[in-house]
């Protein structure tokens, strides 16, 4: 699966067990059991199979190199747990910015657009049916 412009999506699951454990350097069994621990959800076919994505072989990386640190799986899973939570928060805080950045253009152009518009004092007339006259006063 890929993109409008060629790049691999990195959750298409599409590696076997056998392809994922050789690039990431663990064992068949490992995986199995990063599996079972709920630290990796690799995608299935309709026959059971794993089928693993690229984004899925990046964790794996990340969690062979916590656990060769010395960190032990419970750690693994807060740590993981606690970049993604880091992870939903700056893309929030991206869409907040986005967010204060429009509301900024738009005070800015309404004050341009104040700025531009000479101040009429004058009320404002309009003759309404049956040849009377309604005076209006803007507001100050």
């Amino acid at each position: 699966m890929s993109s409008p412009f060629g790049a691999p999506n990195p959750d298409a699951a599409v590696y076997v067990i056998s392809v994922a454990a050789e690039l990431t350097g663990l064992h068949p069994q490992t995986l199995r059991a990063y599996e079972r621990m709920g630290l990796i959800a690799p995608g299935r076919t309709g026959g059971g199979g794993r089928r693993y994505s690229h984004r899925d072989l990046e964790r794996l990386r990340e969690i062979a190199d916590l656990t060769g640190a010395g960190i032990g799986i419970e750690g693994v899973r807060r740590i993981m747990a606690l970049e993604l939570q880091v992870d939903a928060l700056r893309a929030r805080n991206d869409e907040l910015l986005a967010e204060l950045d429009a509301v900024r253009r738009g005070f800015a152009a309404r004050a341009a657009a104040q700025a531009a518009t000479p101040a009429n004092k004058l009320p404002v007339l309009h003759q309404a049916v049956g040849q009377s006259v309604v005076v209006w006063r803007r507001p100050t």
